[in-house]
């Protein structure tokens, strides 16, 4: 088969191409701007164009899109003219994931950090599991790759309703907080959303919900009573198939069926034990022993933007986090306030106009838990900029906090408000990143 990619060079879509290639698949992409996805594409084999064009494409070529694709693309417009099979991304994804047990990772936020998590535990036991994972591994290795054994990981994108293209063998949700109201209109849409990707785990199989989120405990309760086998975890209570943590100095102590495992990761956070155990209960249900799984998770270092140290200088160290939504906001200040003695300093770019219109409060609580904050301008992603929703509504609810548009003068500006010892963190999920290495320069 003949695959041509339209924006091939996104985090998700890049992944799908490598998988695709994996399968001995012929695959073309193109993309407005050249980037390192595109090139590693391209290294891995497939044909790469930057900029569309109509005949770029392949009559015979199924074509690929997503949903930050606009019809009006050149490259759709001539597909569509001559008939040929158009699909979305997630479509994709399941076609390279094919006869393979399917667990999927779904909620708001701690979707690629519990993906990683399994894939480097299940590939510790030697189970060798393929993945797709929108962020690299620690050390640099590739959020796609086609293992040999018989399970697949994967993130599942709620944003635009996509996770429902999928039928688990085992779906985890991490949470289940409102966002992304901009596709589904209502809170009501977004949680029966969830509802319609549990009903969708296949015969026999699982769902394992984080306690700890409302909304997710609710999805376990919704869904074992509509017969779907359901397990939690948390620090609360949960369903009657539910795994306890209990925080020790070291980790914790995590409960499940009468029987204490314990864990102790390499990466810091209270939400990342959330996460673990959560990967933790995948593997029991796949067969694993509770405590090589447990083991198997202490190897876990990290992924790409996550809480990533990014340099250091003059006794200050400069990381780099991935968070945009309030929630994830808080729990990485969390564990940056407990990871140093000094200051925390904050660059935060938003992600999407509606996001922040509609979070704004949300992000100002969040950001309080920071010493300094400088916001810089929405990263608007898929969107154009809608009036009065410009990243000053964030700083105009949060007193002492400063807005820079100017990406390059914030980045200058947090690095003056920092002293030795501090914390600087670039956090969103736009280009903030490329800042981290502006603060390192000017500290």
């Amino acid at each position: 088969m003949i695959y041509h990619l339209i924006g091939a060079g996104g985090a998700g879509m890049s992944v799908v191409g490598q998988l695709l290639l994996e399968r001995g698949h012929v695959v073309v992409g193109s993309d407005r701007n050249d980037s390192a996805n595109l090139r590693r594409l391209a290294a891995a084999g497939a044909t790469v164009y930057v900029g569309h064009d109509a005949h770029q494409v392949n009559p015979a070529a199924t074509v690929v899109v997503s949903t930050a694709i606009k019809e009006t693309n050149p490259e759709w417009l001539v597909a569509k003219e001559r008939g040929q099979d158009i699909i979305h991304r997630s479509q994709a994804l399941a076609i390279a994931a094919a006869d393979k047990d399917f667990i999927a990772v779904a909620g708001a936020h701690g979707k690629t950090t519990t993906s990683g998590m399994l894939a480097v535990a299940f590939d510790q036991l030697g189970r060798d599991p393929s993945r797709a994972i929108g962020g690299s591994l620690a050390g640099g290795a590739s959020g796609a790759h086609l293992g040999s054994g018989t399970m697949f990981i994967a993130e599942a994108d709620e944003s635009d309703g996509s996770f429902l293209n999928y039928a688990p063998r085992v779906a985890l949700v991490t949470n289940v907080e409102p966002d992304h109201l901009d596709h589904y209109g209502s809170v009501e849409a977004f949680h029966e959303a969830f509802a319609k990707f549990a009903a969708r785990i296949e015969f026999g199989g699982l769902l394992i919900c984080c306690a700890d989120s409302p909304g997710a405990l609710a999805l376990a309760r919704r869904a074992r009573e509509e017969g779907i086998r359901a397990w939690t975890y948390g620090h609360g209570e949960g369903l009657e198939n539910h795994a306890a943590i209990e925080d020790t100095p070291t980790g914790a102590r995590v409960v499940f069926n009468g029987k204490p495992i314990e864990l102790e990761l390499a990466v810091p956070g209270r939400h990342n034990i959330l996460n673990a155990t959560g990967a933790l209960l995948v593997g029991i249900e796949l067969g694993e022993d509770p405590a090589q799984m447990a083991g198997a998770l202490a190897k876990f270092v990290g992924t790409g933007r996550r809480f990533e140290l990014r340099g250091h200088a003059h006794g200050r160290r400069v990381i780099d986090d991935y968070a945009h939504h309030p929630t994830e906001v808080r729990a990485t200040l969390e564990t940056a306030r407990n990871e140093t003695e000094g200051a925390v300093r904050v660059l935060f770019q938003p992600h999407l106009y509606s996001r922040t219109q509609i979070f704004a409060k949300e992000f100002a609580q969040a950001l309080s838990l920071a010493d300094s904050v400088v916001v810089t301008s929405v990263y608007a992603a898929r969107e154009v900029p809608d009036d009065g929703s410009e990243a000053n509504v964030i700083t105009d609810l949060l007193p002492g906090s400063e807005y820079v548009a100017d990406r390059l003068e914030a980045a200058r500006r947090i690095a003056q408000l920092s002293e030795p010892g501090d914390i600087v963190l670039t956090m969103g999920a736009g280009d903030v990143t490329e800042l981290a290495g502006v603060v390192v320069q000017a500290l």
